[in-house]
């Protein structure tokens, strides 16, 4: 699969919250490539070499940003997968990029100019996660400013859909999200670009958990996803782990691995039907 974003099949955006051991990195990345030869659009691995907000001081961030690219390098390497982490600082896009295939804004970062800018700046696809406190148009502005700071030449070469659009909830109250239904089609119209559900942190409790850390609905994210592909998204982020109550990060809110397929396939046909 190329590295950029189709819209007219459905591809998906996996892999366990943060990077951990080759042994797990592998398995999974193993599972992907397996389904990814039935996932229309293909599969895109996904893990963070740094959990930069994590909810307290000493919960585990990952293995920073040297360690972690060389396991995502080892990730591509091993499978053909192309893969995807997040930045959180203009100064790490350079770096990043030379090493994975697509650049992640997290949704706190999502207006944040400078690092919009140097993402872009790299050539490679960038992926923006809607803020839960912003409205569906707000996101126009940051692929703006990815577009404008993105080379010509690069954007020439790959498509227009060199950027993408994440819907991943709103707030509602403390401690809660909704997604709404409508976004999908109202970040197309106003950003133009394809969009993306992110099913599992889309089903947080931030700051619901034990001890202050994130809870989760997991029993949510089937019918989120199967609804996010009536709707009209165009892609699907799913975390997911072999033990999801073990992870170090986002556990309940992420697929048990051995779960993935069969909810893939759902969501594959049901898009599919929609999109009839």
């Amino acid at each position: 699969m190329a590295a950029t974003f189709p819209t007219d099949r459905l591809f998906l955006i996996a892999g366990p919250c943060v990077i951990e051991g080759d042994d797990l990195m592998l398995r999974i990345a193993d599972h992907l490539a397996r389904l990814a030869e039935r996932v229309p659009g293909g599969v895109i691995f996904k893990a963070s070499f740094d959990k930069a907000n994590r909810s307290n001081v000493g919960a585990h961030r990952g293995p920073g940003i040297e360690e972690g690219l060389a396991a995502l390098v080892r990730v591509r390497e091993r499978t053909g997968l192309p893969v995807i982490t997040d930045v959180h600082l203009p100064e790490q896009c350079a770096m990043v990029a030379g090493a994975v295939d697509v650049l992640q804004i997290p949704a706190f970062l999502c207006r944040q100019t400078d690092l919009l800018e140097a993402a872009a700046a790299t050539g490679k696809p960038v992926n923006v996660k809607k803020g839960q406190w912003m409205h569906p148009e707000g996101m126009a502005g940051a692929v703006q400013k990815i577009r404008a700071a993105y080379p010509t030449a690069s954007r020439e070469s790959q498509g227009d859909c060199v950027v993408a659009v994440t819907e991943r909830g709103s707030f509602f109250g403390y401690g809660d999200l909704v997604v709404d239904m409508r976004n999908f089609a109202r970040l197309r119209e106003s950003c133009a670009a394809p969009v993306i559900f992110d099913a599992t942190h889309s089903v947080q409790r931030p700051g619901l958990g034990q001890g202050g850390a994130s809870g989760g609905a997991r029993e949510c994210i089937p019918p989120l996803a199967l609804a996010a592909c009536a709707a009209g998204a165009d892609g699907l982020f799913l975390e997911t782990h072999p033990d999801p109550d073990r992870s170090p990060s986002d556990g309940p809110n992420m697929v048990p691995l051995h779960e993935l397929d069969a909810l893939i396939a759902k969501c594959i046909s049901t898009w599919e039907i929609a999109r009839r």
